[in-house]
């Protein structure tokens, strides 16, 4: 996905300002990463433990409805926080946040204390990122941006395999997981405490204006949309349907850990791709490798691990991709202008999806069995790549010469709400095509 950058002028080295150290900026991007080990641990461990207890599967879907109720509320309140206590401080207590929701969750396997658990952790979550990418794109400089953000999605997504491969390494039955998870994310505090990164100006409100949004590009808001419902509901059932199935907790632990793989591997050519001919054309084969995948995760369903294992992949690195070039997609049809509320709009329409659909999903799994999941995701991606193809057809193409650049990006890891400058100061920003805020830049 492509990074929407601020449209205003930054604090800069090549203004004479001097470059924020890599070792402070590489203490946001530690930290992050230790959450994510927590975090994947945490996904996986929640539905396998629930199904050793044996609670319906129904309630770990509400558990993902709840996270996901969580991060929508996460989106709207960690503005203010932030405005309030500044970026350090409000990293910290939504660490703490995390911890707390993991505690709750060690005291034992009580569904409705675990749903409440989840939805703290989902505003918290949700709030970390908006913390951390708006802190970074406001130090880190032009000319090195695209490859610190990069970073940043690389190690968390692999923060996240590490934890989900942890699972088969404990005691399913004891407090382990959550012990862990709290280990990680107050090994992450440590970092930002002491980092002497400087922070961000207090941030002013971010706007979210949907019909805006949606005039400036349809296939970026739609893009938004499925890859919220399709993010939320393959990362967050697979493990609850594999442990319905019968899979080992060692199994679901691979499944799942396997996953982030095709994250990083399918989003690198599919970008290179989409630079050069228009970025419709590759999420029309996105989302058409993300349905062909769900049809063979329904045909090969239950069946041998080993060939689950690569259809999963796939799945989650087409379903991903969607999430980068449609975000790409959406800032290339922008003006610069229009950036930052473009920006809040998209994450917001992604956070609104994962809430809906996995309430859709949970819905539907209590009548027809966890594996409504995988008919949920299928029919996303194929109305999403049908819409695409109208649009195609519909509408011209950006001109190659206001296109940017693509680099991968996770669904995982969201787009910040752009929380770090004032309304004001978005008016005194460069015409520079390669000064921050004109187009999209990975």
């Amino acid at each position: 996905m492509a990074i929407l950058e601020r449209n205003q002028t930054r604090r800069d080295p090549a203004q004479g300002s001097p470059p924020a150290p890599a070792i402070a900026i590489a203490s946001v991007v530690l930290s992050m990463a230790l959450v994510a080990v927590g975090n994947g641990l945490m996904f996986a461990y929640i539905p396998v433990r629930l199904g050793a207890e044996g609670f319906d599967p129904t309630w770990a879907g509400l558990i993902v409805t709840g996270l996901s109720a969580g991060g929508l509320a996460g989106c709207i309140l960690t503005g203010p926080l932030v405005r309030r206590v500044g970026h350090a401080r409000a990293f910290m207590v939504l660490s703490a946040l995390i911890v707390l929701s993991n505690a709750a969750v060690g005291a034992g396997p009580h569904p409705l204390s675990w749903i409440a658990a989840r939805a703290l952790y989902g505003f918290a979550i949700c709030g970390l990122f908006i913390v951390a990418q708006s802190w970074l794109n406001d130090v880190i400089a032009n000319t090195i941006r695209g490859r610190v953000m990069a970073f940043f999605y690389v190690a968390y997504v692999a923060g996240l395999g590490v934890g989900y491969s942890t699972l088969a390494l404990i005691d399913i039955r004891a407090a382990d997981a959550p012990l862990v998870g709290i280990a990680f994310t107050a090994l992450s505090i440590l970092p930002v405490g002491l980092t002497r990164l400087a922070q961000p100006p207090p941030p002013q409100a971010a706007s979210v204006v949907l019909g805006r949004a949606w005039r400036i590009s349809p296939v970026g808001v739609a893009g938004m949309l499925a890859v919220g419902g399709l993010s939320m509901t393959i990362s967050g059932f697979a493990p609850i349907h594999a442990t319905a199935k019968g899979y080992s907790q060692a199994d679901v632990a691979l499944l799942l850990s396997a996953m982030p793989i095709g994250t990083l591997i399918l989003q690198i050519p599919l970008g290179w791709i989409s630079d050069r001919t228009d970025r419709r054309f590759v999420l029309v084969a996105a989302s058409a490798l993300a349905m062909v995948a769900g049809l063979f995760a329904l045909g090969f369903d239950g069946g041998a691990l080993t060939a689950l294992v690569v259809i999963y992949v796939v799945w989650a690195g087409a379903s991903e991709s969607i999430y980068s070039l449609a975000s790409a997609h959406a800032a290339d049809r922008a003006g610069k202008d229009d950036m930052v509320a473009l920006s809040s709009s998209l994450l917001f329409a992604w956070s609104l999806s994962g809430f809906i659909v996995p309430g859709i999903v949970t819905g539907l799994s209590a009548v027809y069995g966890t594996q409504a999941f995988i008919h949920v995701a299928i029919v996303i991606a194929t109305v999403f790549c049908l819409f695409v193809l109208w649009r195609v057809v519909a509408m011209s193409p950006v001109p190659a010469a206001e296109t940017g650049n693509f680099a991968p990006m996770s669904a995982q890891a969201p787009l910040p709400v752009e929380l770090a400058f004032a309304p004001e100061e978005q008016r005194g920003r460069s015409d520079d095509p390669h000064s921050i805020g004109y187009r999209s830049r990975l």
